[in-house]
């Protein structure tokens, strides 16, 4: 059966902005601290271009320290392409990482191991 076009459909780059936000964010290794979320889903590290049915991303991240900076970005492409591509059907031609800088927070967890082993050391 063929499909009939009704109207049209357009998706707000700040609409694409959030969701690459959101699908960086749930890479480990990056800086999920409430200041950096934050200004990101207020689209300030966040960069969309939208051109017939290509996006092109350019986006800024916090890698934590100790973590591969490379596969970190890597991984960070990955997930807002699949995401942004899923959720719009548009198809992401560029994915630009910009890793603004190291984390040195530890979380919770890890300052009560360090916390317990000095205890027993």
């Amino acid at each position: 059966m063929e499909e009939k076009k009704i109207g049209q459909v357009k998706i707000s780059n700040d609409v694409i902005a959030t969701i690459a936000v959101i699908s960086a964010l749930e890479v480990e290794g990056i800086e999920t601290s409430t200041t950096f979320a934050d200004k990101l889903l207020k689209n300030n590290g966040v960069k969309v271009l939208v051109e017939e049915d290509f996006v092109s991303v350019d986006i800024a991240i916090i890698v934590k320290y100790g973590k591969s900076i490379a596969e970190i970005a890597t991984q960070v492409q990955e997930n807002i392409k699949n995401t942004v591509e899923t959720m719009t059907g548009l198809v992401v031609s560029q994915i630009n990482v910009l890793v603004q800088g190291i984390s040195f927070k530890k979380d919770k967890a890890e300052k009560e191991e360090i916390k317990a082993a000095a205890k027993k050391g």
